[in-house]
């Protein structure tokens, strides 16, 4: 479960954090599209480095332009029921960028069920 308290930290040197959610040190696999009417769509896969109640960073294929909105698909670790896989389906624009990593804010979320592999 992912907090949507505010949390402002103080690290060792003295700086404020400014994030409004804290992140969490996630590694799970990430499938990602563009979702731009006016270019052609692009899709590619990743995992995730970090993410929050507000955002999510990840390794990428593509290294696309701050505002361009993304549809991510993130396999959840937990399950529905204990039975049902979880996929954490998100939309937002891309914030920054650096050489195969991209941060998405997020602005709407949802998560899905997934059908289980080889079945």
């Amino acid at each position: 479960m992912l907090s949507l308290s505010r949390q402002f930290d103080v690290p060792e040197n003295g700086v404020t954090e400014r994030r409004r959610s804290s992140r969490f040190p996630i590694e799970r696999e990430v499938r990602y599209k563009t979702l731009n009417q006016r270019t052609e769509s692009l899709a590619g896969s990743g995992k995730t480095l970090n993410i929050s109640s507000s955002g999510v960073l990840f390794t990428a294929e593509h290294d696309l332009p701050v505002g361009t909105r993304l549809e991510v698909s993130i396999s959840w670790p937990a399950q529905l029921n204990d039975r049902c896989l979880l996929n954490l389906v998100a939309r937002g624009r891309i914030t920054r960028h650096v050489k195969g990593q991209l941060a998405l804010q997020i602005q709407q979320y949802e998560f899905r069920t997934q059908s289980r592999p080889g079945k």
